[in-house]
C-alpha cells in the first residue's frame, strides 16, 4: 500500500500480533528534517501519511518536508494530499453516495470503459442509523413498532443498499436498529491503528456526516466532508487541503459536583465560537486531560462543527488504552496502538512537552457550570440559572411576541391540560453527542430513579423518547435497573439511531400539534443533542434548546421553559412538599459507582458480534445482484441522477458567466438546513406535488432524508426549508421567491425552471457563515440541479464552501467590509461574472451588477477555490466527473 521510501523511514515493529512495518517519524527528525516533537500531534497524523505515501506523483517528497517544517505561527498555506485509512458513511448521505457509484458504474460503461473501475479502494463501513422516526413513543411497544414502520417504509432504499453490499468490494453495511454511526465508530469500527498489506499505520477516515469528528476523543484523525469528497476517497482520490492551522485548548482542574459533560462541551463550543476556528484544527492539552474520561472527549470531539474547526482532537494515552480495554478490543489491538504510538513520538503522558499552537485558550473545568444553548443555534449557552430569563427575552425579541399567549386547553385520553407559550412539546435524549457517555446516561437514569420516588412524572402534552446510540446502552441501563425508571417517565427506547437530533422527532399527538395551531404558540424541544437550528427538530416547534439529559428528563417532568430550576420547584412529593431540582440531582459518587457496577467489556464484544446480523426484517430483505444497478424510472426512492448523463469526454474551458439572474438573497447563518431538503415533506410543497402526482399517499412520503436516492424529489425541496427567509420574497418564509422578469412571487423550483427555459444562469447572494451544519451533500448538488453556478457570499463554513466547487458551483466572496447591502444590492440586478479559463486559487473576480433602470455596479470579489486541484474539479464541472475522466482515460 505504501509509495516509495525515499526518506529511509522504513523499519519493522514487533507486537503481540505480529511483527508490521511502519514509517518512522524519528528519521526525519534523525535527518534534520523539521522539528517533529514540537508538532502538534494532529499535524504529526498528517505527516506519518504523506511520509509513507511519498510516489513521486500524488504524494511528493516536497509535501513531506513542508508538513515536517510546520510553523506554528507561520502557518504556511501549502496545499497537502492527505489520504484517509477508511471512510464512514451514515444512511442519509451514504444512499446518494453509492447512487452517485451506481451512476458512475452506467456512465463508465457509456464510456466503453470498465465499471469495476468504480469501486472502493479503502475501507467504507456504510451504518444505517438515520431512518428511524418516533411515530409512537411512552410505550412499551415503541421500539418494535417504530421499527416496523421504518422497515415498512425503506425497504425500497434497503434493497438498494443491499445490491450494493454485494456489488462492490471494500463496502460494509451495519444494518438498521444497531446505533448511531459516530457511536458504533468510537465503540466497534475504529481500530486506532490500522494495518494493511502488512503496513502499521494510524487510523484515519474521512465521514459523510459532519460529527464524525467524535472519532477525534480516541485519538484518531477524522472529520466530516461532503459524499462528493467521501466518493472521491473511496476512489482512490486524496482529500487535497491547506495546511491547517492548530489552535491548543488547555484544560486544567476538573469538572465540580453538579456539571456534566454537555455543560463543559457547551461552554468549550461558546468559547471556541468567538476565537473563531473555523477551517483550523482544535487539539486538547494540558493536565486536565489526566481526569478527563475518554467519553468525555469524546463529547467535545462531536461538537466541532458546532464550534467551527475542522477537528477537535485528543491524543492517543493511556486513557485511549484503557477505553479500548473497557469496549473489548483485543489484547492484540490494545498492544498495536501502545507499542506503535510510543514508537512513533506520538503517544502523551502527563510528563509529554506542549507542542507550539497557533493560538491557545485555556480552560479551568472547576468553573464550568449548568448550561443550555438555544433557541437557534448550538453556541448560544445560557446558564441554567439563567433560563427563564432568557427565555422571556427570546420570546420578546426572537419571536416577537411581548407577552405569553392565552393558555389553549390539550385534551388527550380523557386528561385536560392547559399550555401556553414555552410548553415543551419535546424531550428527547437522543444524539450520539451524549448517548455515547455512560456518565450522562445513567445521571439520567438516576435522575429519573428519583423524581419518581418523589411521585413526580412528565406533564401528559410532553413527546419524551430515549433513542441510544447502541444496544450497549440499552444492556447497562437494564443491569443497573434504571431503564424501568426512565420507562416510567415515559422514556421508553424508540429506536437505535439519529432521530430528533436530525429532525426525525415525528409528528406531534394530534391533540398538542392542534393546540399549537389553535394558540399559534412559541413551543419548546429541549434535547441532549448538537443541532437546535430552527425548523430543525419539528416543523411546529420554534425554540429548541440543547441541554444534558438529566436535565432533558427535569424538564420534561417541569413541561415549560419558562422555569427557573435552580429556584422554581418542579413539582410535589405524595405529602404535597415541593420539590427542587438540587433534590433529585444525582452525586459524582453515585454515578461513578453506578458506572462500575453495570458496565464491563464483555458487553460491547457480545453486543458488536453479530453487528453486521441486524434484525429479521433486515435479514428478510432481498436486494437486486450483479455489477450495474437496474435504474427503475417508476421508483422514488432511487433514480440515475443527471449529473453524468451526456458528459463530454473533455471538458470545455471556464468561462465567464453572463446574464445570470438571483433566485435566492439571504442573510447571515443560513445553514444546509436551510438550503438542503430536510425534514418532512409537505404535501402542497414542489416535492409532495411530485410524489402524489407519481402516485404516492400523503401517510407514505417519509422524510426527505430517506428520498435523497432520488433528484426528483432532492431538487424540489431545495431551499424549501420552512424557516428560509428570502429576501426576494419579502415577508414569506419557506421556499418562496420572485420570478424577476415577471415580477411573480412562486416556488423556488418554479422559478428556477422557467429561469433554465430561458438559458438563464443563476446566482445566490448570501451573508456570513453561509452553508453552516451538517455536511450535507444535496446542499450542493440541489444547489446546482437548480441552475445556480455561483454563489456569492460575506463567508462561508467549511464543507458547503467545498461541496460547492464538488459540484461545479463557483464560490464566491465580498471583500473584506463589503456586503450585499453595503453595495447597494437588492438582488434585482443582471449579474456578470468575469472569468478566464486560467483561474487561479483566491485569485480576483469582477462582478458587474447592472439594475433595471441601466446603471452598474462593479465589485471585486475573491474566488473561493482555494486549491490548484479544486480548480480542475471546477474546469471539469464536478470532482466526481473528474475521478470519472481520469478513470476512463486510464
Amino acid at each position: 500500500m505504501a509509495g516509495g521510501n525515499p526518506f529511509g523511514a522504513e523499519t519493522k515493529i514487533k507486537t503481540v500480533g505480529g511483527e508490521y512495518t511502519i514509517f518512522r517519524l524519528g528519521k526525519l527528525i534523525e535527518d534534520g528534517i523539521g522539528h517533529i516533537e514540537k508538532l502538534p500531534y494532529s499535524i504529526r497524523v498528517l505527516l506519518e501519511a504523506c511520509l509513507r505515501n511519498v510516489d513521486g506523483f500524488v504524494v511528493n517528497e516536497s509535501d513531506v518536508t513542508k508538513l515536517a517544517a510546520w510553523d506554528a505561527k507561520n502557518v504556511a498555506r501549502d496545499e497537502i494530499p492527505f489520504k484517509p485509512g477508511r471512510v464512514v458513511l451514515q444512511d442519509f448521505t451514504g444512499v446518494p453516495a453509492v447512487v452517485d457509484l451506481a451512476a458512475l458504474r452506467s456512465a463508465m460503461v457509456r464510456m466503453g470503459g470498465d465499471p469495476q473501475k468504480i469501486n472502493p479502494l479503502v475501507p467504507c463501513d456504510l451504518v444505517i442509523d438515520h431512518s428511524v422516526q418516533v411515530d409512537e413513543f411512552a410505550t412499551r411497544f415503541a421500539l418494535e413498532h417504530n421499527v416496523q414502520r421504518e422497515f415498512e417504509r425503506n425497504q425500497e432504499r434497503y434493497q438498494f443498499l443491499r445490491w450494493g453490499q454485494q456489488a462492490f468490494e471494500n463496502f460494509r453495511v451495519i444494518p438498521p436498529a444497531t446505533g448511531i454511526v459516530h457511536q458504533v465508530n468510537l465503540e466497534y469500527l475504529a481500530k486506532v491503528v490500522l494495518t494493511r498489506d502488512g503496513v502499521a499505520f494510524p487510523d484515519s477516515l474521512v465521514g459523510t456526516d459532519s460529527h464524525t469528528t467524535m472519532i477525534n476523543g480516541l485519538g484518531v484523525v477524522g472529520w466530516g466532508v461532503g459524499g462528493i469528497e467521501a466518493e472521491a476517497v473511496m476512489l482512490g482520490q486524496p482529500i487535497y487541503m491547506l495546511t491547517p492551522e492548530v489552535v491548543g485548548f488547555k484544560l486544567s482542574g476538573k469538572l465540580p459536583e453538579g456539571t456534566t459533560a454537555t455543560d463543559l462541551v457547551l461552554t468549550v463550543t461558546q468559547m471556541l465560537r468567538a476565537h473563531g476556528v473555523v477551517g483550523k484544527f482544535v487539539e486538547y492539552f494540558g493536565p486536565g486531560l489526566e481526569q478527563m474520561s475518554l467519553p468525555d472527549r469524546a463529547t467535545l470531539a462531536n461538537m466541532a462543527p458546532e464550534y467551527g474547526a475542522t477537528m477537535g482532537f485528543f491524543p492517543v494515552d493511556d486513557e485511549t488504552l484503557a477505553y479500548m480495554r473497557r469496549t473489548g478490543r483485543t489484547d492484540a489491538e490494545v498492544d498495536l496502538v501502545e507499542r506503535y504510538y510510543k514508537e512513533q513520538g506520538m503517544f502523551h503522558t502527563a510528563e509529554s512537552a506542549d507542542p507550539e499552537f497557533t493560538s491557545t485558550l485555556e480552560l479551568d473545568l472547576s468553573t464550568v457550570v449548568s448550561s443550555m444553548a438555544g433557541p437557534k443555534r448550538p453556541q448560544d449557552r445560557i446558564l441554567l440559572t439563567n433560563m427563564k430569563q432568557q427565555w422571556r427575552k427570546d420570546l420578546a425579541e426572537t419571536f416577537g411576541k411581548s407577552a405569553p399567549s392565552a393558555p389553549v386547553t390539550v385534551q388527550d385520553n380523557g386528561s385536560t391540560s392547559q399550555i401556553t407559550d414555552g410548553a415543551i412539546v419535546i424531550s428527547a435524549i437522543t444524539s450520539c453527542t451524549n448517548t455515547s457517555n455512560p456518565s450522562v446516561m445513567l445521571a439520567a437514569g438516576l435522575l429519573a430513579r428519583k423524581a419518581r420516588a418523589k411521585g413526580l412524572n412528565r406533564q401528559p402534552w410532553v413527546k419524551t423518547s430515549l433513542a441510544p446510540g447502541s444496544r450497549v446502552v440499552t444492556e447497562y441501563l437494564e443491569k443497573s435497573g434504571l431503564n424501568e425508571d426512565l420507562d416510567a417517565l415515559g422514556f421508553q427506547t424508540v429506536g437505535y439511531g439519529c432521530t430528533t437530533c436530525i429532525g426525525n422527532s415525528g409528528p406531534l399527538p394530534t391533540a398538542v400539534s392542534e393546540a399549537v395551531t389553535e394558540g399559534d404558540l412559541v413551543v419548546s424541544a429541549v434535547l441532549s443533542g448538537n443541532r437546535n437550528f430552527e425548523g430543525r427538530i419539528n416543523q411546529q416547534v420554534k425554540a429548541n434548546y440543547l441541554a444534558s439529559p438529566p436535565l432533558v428528563v427535569a424538564y420534561a417532568i417541569a413541561g415549560t421553559t419558562d422555569i427557573d430550576l435552580s429556584k422554581d420547584p418542579l413539582g410535589k412529593d405524595a405529602d404535597g412538599n415541593d420539590v427542587f431540582l438540587k433534590d433529585i440531582w444525582p452525586t459524582q459518587k453515585e454515578i461513578i459507582d453506578t458506572i462500575a457496577s453495570s458496565l464491563d467489556a464483555e458487553m460491547f464484544a457480545t453486543q458488536y458480534a453479530h453487528a453486521a446480523d441486524g434484525p429479521p426484517e433486515w435479514q428478510a430483505i432481498s436486494g437486486a445482484e450483479g455489477n450495474l444497478f437496474a435504474w427503475d424510472e417508476k421508483s422514488t426512492y432511487v433514480q440515475e441522477p443527471p449529473f453524468f448523463v451526456d458528459m463530454p469526454v473533455e471538458p470545455p474551458p471556464i468561462a465567464s458567466i453572463n446574464g445570470a439572474r438571483c433566485l435566492v438573497s439571504v442573510a447571515d447563518s443560513v445553514t444546509t438546513d436551510h438550503i438542503s431538503p430536510a425534514g418532512a415533506i409537505k404535501p402542497d410543497a414542489p416535492a409532495g406535488l411530485y410524489l402524489q402526482a407519481e402516485g404516492v399517499p400523503v401517510s407514505e412520503f417519509n422524510s426527505y432524508g430517506s428520498r435523497r436516492g432520488n433528484d426528483r424529489v432532492m431538487t424540489r425541496g431545495t431551499f424549501a426549508n420552512i424557516r428560509l427567509r428570502n429576501q426576494l420574497a419579502p415577508g414569506t418564509e419557506g421556499g418562496v421567491t420572485t420570478y424577476l422578469p415577471t415580477d411573480e412571487q412562486m416556488s423556488i423550483y418554479d422559478a428556477s425552471l422557467k429561469y433554465k427555459e430561458s438559458g438563464t444562469p443563476l446566482v445566490v447572494l448570501a451573508g456570513a457563515e453561509y452553508g453552516t451544519g451538517s455536511s450535507r451533500d444535496w446542499a450542493a448538488k440541489g444547489t446546482y440541479l437548480l441552475g445556480i453556478r455561483a454563489v456569492i457570499a460575506v463567508s462561508y463554513e467549511r464543507i458547503h464552501r467545498s461541496n460547492l466547487v464538488g459540484m461545479g458551483v463557483l464560490p464566491l466572496e465580498f471583500q473584506t467590509g463589503e456586503s450585499r447591502d453595503a453595495l447597494g444590492l437588492d438582488g434585482t440586478e443582471t449579474f456578470d461574472i468575469a472569468l478566464t479559463d486560467d483561474i487561479k486559487p483566491g485569485q480576483d473576480v469582477e462582478v458587474t451588477a447592472t439594475k433595471a433602470d441601466g446603471s452598474t455596479i462593479k465589485f471585486t470579489t475573491r474566488c473561493r477555490i482555494d486549491t490548484p486541484v479544486e480548480v480542475e474539479y471546477y474546469r471539469n464541472g464536478g470532482i466526481l466527473h473528474k475521478v470519472l475522466r481520469d478513470l476512463a482515460a486510464s
